[in-house]
């Protein structure tokens, strides 16, 4: 069960939504229904969004997010929000506040998973609703395949569509991540024919004993030819250090083992592209917000 937080600090709570890298992606294959059968390695990092949840007593749900591009109702924190009060019955209601914007919309951060996953997270502590990590789990796969690993907490090995979760420990660099400025339609990449859909599957352990010099992105080659502008920023960080797509992108990232020297890739990037310095974790700012 989740760590319970004193009631008088149930009122209002503030909490991070962590991004996600997709150290290693693997398509290993392609199931009937349409959907792919990925191997992946999930490393959290400290790069966040910020949201915060408000009681409120009137039963109602109002998001306050800022953000233009997307309605409201469809927004993934209200969808988490309505679903969880939804399967527990309860009454109660919240202000909904997306209060710092980091993570880019479509980048392959998991921005909107996260803040989903905070949200269930969080409504559940507010609303004192007792569920697990592993109902909340449940739950959030409806709202995506990567919502689990965020309610989870932990960098992981990933199979299926990405929710069957191991956790594991991984170095935990300083990282450099740049958004190349384009946005990448995640649908178009799977349904492109030349995707490569048949890497033959591997073991966690084979996985983890290759390290990051082995790992690689299946779905990187569609997209690099699709997107120049993605295939140029590639081009220019891997003249600092080995760089990879993180999920279906549009953002691509590079290991330092030192800070300094990723403060400087990114200055440079700047000039550039928006970029930001993360370190690596493997345990996630919300569960340490929690205290779990």
């Amino acid at each position: 069960m989740q760590a319970s937080l004193p009631a008088s600090a149930l009122h209002t709570l503030r909490l991070p939504a962590p991004a996600k890298l997709n150290r290693l992606l693997n398509i290993v294959g392609q199931r009937v229904d349409g959907y792919h059968e990925l191997q992946t390695l999930f490393q959290l990092i400290d790069l966040c969004d910020t949201l915060t949840f408000t009681l409120r007593h009137d039963g109602q749900l109002e998001l306050r997010d800022g953000l233009t591009d997307i309605s409201s109702e469809d927004n993934l924190v209200m969808r988490a929000a309505r679903l969880l009060r939804n399967a527990t019955g309860c009454s109660l209601g919240a202000q909904l506040t997306i209060e710092d914007k980091r993570l880019p919309m479509g980048g392959g951060l998991g921005g909107g998973s996260s803040n989903a996953a905070t949200t269930l997270v969080g409504l559940n502590q507010l609303w004192q609703l007792g569920l697990s990590f592993d109902q909340l789990a449940e739950l959030g796969l409806r709202l995506g395949a990567d919502v689990p690993v965020f309610i989870h907490g932990t960098s992981a090995w990933a199979e299926g569509v990405g929710e069957r979760l191991t956790p594991v420990t991984l170095e935990t660099p300083w990282f450099v991540v740049i958004h190349p400025g384009v946005s990448v339609s995640t649908p178009e990449v799977f349904k492109d024919p030349q995707l490569t859909r048949n890497t033959p599957p591997i073991t966690m352990a084979r996985a983890l004993q290759g390290g990051a010099s082995a790992w690689r992105n299946d779905c990187e080659a569609v997209v690099t030819r699709a997107y120049p502008p993605i295939a140029a920023a590639m081009e220019w960080l891997e003249g600092f250090a080995e760089t990879r797509l993180t999920g279906t992108g549009a953002c691509i990232f590079a290991g330092f083992n030192s800070q300094a020297i990723a403060v400087d890739v990114a200055n440079q990037a700047l000039q550039h592209w928006p970029a930001w310095v993360a370190k690596g974790l493997n345990r996630s700012p919300l569960h340490v917000a929690l205290g779990d």
